[in-house]
């Protein structure tokens, strides 16, 4: 295959072409369903897949890089070849996309004299190490090693973010000595100030946005009159954080106009084509002026197929828009994969958390509190405890701040939260000498966009107790990655800060379903060791997907960590629908 600019056009083995994409995170969605969604791209018309890359994934740990299972971004894009289609790669190192940390690795917290998304050398020495390995992965596969990438993306979105224009031509350079020989581009919001400090040279420059085509590309038109239209991220619907109202839904009909008129104009990337989902802790958070906004589990996004690749209202009717100005018969749209509702599920034994410290963490000693970053902690949770070493009636304490949020207790009573929401970050307790003061702290995700990213987890400023310092305290990381060491024991209580241990029997081959948490208030779920990701009452969000490869025929394992109580029984219900609010 050969792809190249030319002028106003794409070109594709020396013909004219649109590029009609649709974006596919691979870290979102299990490889044992990338068959089935390429199907249904090209039952859509498309001819493209796009996908982010995410540093933060591959690189957990600073030089020890992970390509394997859902993160083979390699297999993917040779999967989406042997379908025939094209493919954009996007790796940032900043992708945004609701993903935790914008795609950052946290570590990068951890780093003195750092400052992220610019010229500062030690982020530089970072993101190339990094970008050097991806494309390792990425270089056998360039159109011009004969597969399937005719685009990559530099940075993302910068325009909205900074202006070191420096920073931007540095990345250029790195993809080009490191043998990325296809063409680059930049994608900015529309406005011409995001144009002017989000393109640099060596780029096509191309748009976000989700509607009013025309007038989305008026600044692009003037400034670039010469270059193919394209609008990277056209976007169908939109993510939720927990707290909503409900799930945020688009037109359908409105949607497929937009693609109407972007085809006639030139060419697109519909975001998202499947939204996937955001397992275990990988959910970003949006941090406004006034609320700190972090997403739910599922990243369904009201796009063309929902969260478990079923095709929508929306799906078909961008299709006979694609029909139409490709003027093709496209293949018959594949059915939907088989659901199942396995039913209720009682727990048969729990254990609690500060009963399992010592099986899942190791305490650091610290004179006062100190972030998760500090500790050298990542994601999960953290357990700050300390010895009380007098009498307290009716004491406050209090943190400056508080990275996301926090369970009080004393010995094993619970107190109370704090939330960043909830300002002042303060609650009374009264309690005796030799007491335990215990303060568990949930990453909710690091912020994805914007000046507030850099913010720290768990607590972030001193912790006081009427208005004083209290000193001498064991902070205990639970990265929450290896449950097998708890101890469990029967007749399960219904108190918080607990471990559910759950099985049932699934009878032949495996489908998708979806798991209920109703009778329980805020946590995760891990299911045969994956963890399907966090749940909260506070919704929209009231199941969590569970994938059919997760699944094994006979027996399961499920195991819920509820962090503030369940109501009623500890019963959850695998259902065939899912509710996102």
């Amino acid at each position: 295959m050969n792809f190249e600019i030319k002028n106003k056009d794409f070109v594709v083995n020396g013909r004219p072409e649109k590029i009609i994409s649709g974006a596919v995170h691979y870290f979102r969605n299990l490889p044992a369903t990338w068959d089935d969604i390429f199907d249904k791209m090209l039952a859509l018309g498309c001819n493209t897949v796009e996908t982010y890359c995410a540093w933060n994934m591959h690189e957990k740990k600073i030089g020890e890089y992970d390509f394997s299972g859902i993160l083979d971004i390699a297999a993917f894009l040779k999967k989406a070849n042997e379908h025939g289609l094209m493919a954009i790669v996007r790796p940032g190192p900043y992708i945004c996309a609701e993903w935790e940390f914008g795609g950052l690795p946290w570590w990068l917290q951890t780093l003195s004299d750092m400052e992220i998304r610019c010229s500062n050398a030690v982020y530089m020495e970072h993101f190339t190490r990094y970008l050097r390995r991806l494309f390792d992965e990425v270089r056998p596969l360039l159109y011009t090693n004969g597969g399937n990438v005719v685009m990559m993306q530099v940075e993302n979105e910068y325009g909205y973010y900074g202006d070191d224009k420096k920073y931007l031509a540095s990345l250029v350079k790195v993809y080009r000595e490191n043998g990325i020989d296809v063409p680059l581009f930049t994608s900015d919001g529309t406005k011409k100030t995001d144009l002017l400090d989000g393109t640099t040279e060596g780029c096509l420059p191309t748009l976000n946005f989700g509607s009013r085509v025309a007038e989305s590309f008026k600044a692009h038109d003037e400034m670039f009159p010469d270059v193919p239209k394209m609008c990277m991220e056209t976007w169908d619907g939109w993510f939720d954080a927990w707290g909503d109202e409900k799930h945020h839904t688009t037109s359908a009909e409105d949607y497929a106009k937009t693609v109407d008129d972007m085809l006639y104009k030139g060419s697109l990337n519909m975001y998202m084509f499947i939204g996937g989902t955001n397992f275990g802790f990988t959910s970003g958070a949006n941090h406004y002026d006034k609320r700190f906004a972090p997403d739910v589990t599922s990243y369904d996004y009201d796009a063309l197929l929902t969260e478990c690749g079923d095709i929508t209202e929306k799906y078909l009717a961008v299709r006979k828009v694609i029909a139409k100005h490709t003027n093709k018969q496209l293949p018959p749209v594949p059915k939907n994969r088989e659901k199942s509702a396995y039913g209720k599920v009682t727990a048969l034994s729990c254990a609690d958390l500060f009963e399992n410290l010592d099986k899942l963490s190791a305490p650091i000693y610290s004179e006062v509190p100190e972030c998760m970053e500090g500790y050298g902690a990542g994601y999960g949770y953290i357990a700050y405890r300390t010895k009380l070493n007098r009498d307290y009636d009716n004491a406050q304490l209090s943190v400056e701040r508080i990275g996301d949020r926090a369970q009080v207790y004393i010995n094993d009573e619970y107190k109370g939260v704090i939330y960043v929401n909830n300002p002042p970050y303060e609650l009374n307790f009264s309690a005796k000498s030799g007491d335990i003061l215990s303060v568990v702290c949930e990453n909710m995700g690091r912020t994805n966009y914007g000046p507030k990213m850099m913010y720290k987890k768990g607590i972030a400023g001193r912790l006081l107790i009427d208005c004083k310092v209290h000193f001498g305290w064991n902070a205990y990381p639970i990265s929450m990655e290896n449950l097998n060491e708890l101890s469990f024991k029967n007749k399960p209580a219904g108190g918080a800060k607990t471990f559910y241990k759950f099985k049932f029997v699934v009878q032949g081959e495996p489908r998708d379903t979806f798991l209920r948490t109703d009778n329980f208030k805020k946590g995760f779920a891990v299911l045969n060791g994956f963890n399907l990701g966090r749940y909260w009452e506070t919704g929209p969000q009231k199941t969590l997907y569970v994938p059919f490869s997760v699944l094994k025929s006979g027996e399961n394992e499920l195991i819920i960590f509820e962090a503030e109580g369940v109501k009623g029984e500890p019963t959850v219900e695998f259902v065939s629908e899912p509710e996102l609010g």
